[in-house]
């Protein structure tokens, strides 16, 4: 079980999509789970990634700004599971 850090739900990981701070800096949508670097999880619903989008939780969590373009592959990525 994992937290998502917009909702705050306990959920399993299947439900979750995990978004990863690489030690390069870079932004990765994590599909294995087994990035290394600073995560953050966030459930599979795009009012979550919206409101993620709009509250900046992404940002203070994983201490790097998020651009739009991430959103959209975010949305892009629930949106075809």
């Amino acid at each position: 079980m994992r937290r998502c850090v917009v909702s705050h739900e306990q959920l399993p990981k299947a439900e979750l999509i995990r978004v990863v701070r690489t030690p390069e800096k870079e932004l990765k949508i994590d599909f294995s789970g087994r990035l290394n670097g600073r995560g953050a999880y966030l459930k599979k619903d795009l009012d979550v990634v919206e409101k993620a989008k709009k509250t900046k939780v992404l940002d203070r969590t994983l201490e790097i700004t998020v651009n739009d373009e991430f959103y959209e592959d975010l949305k892009r990525a629930i949106g075809s599971k």
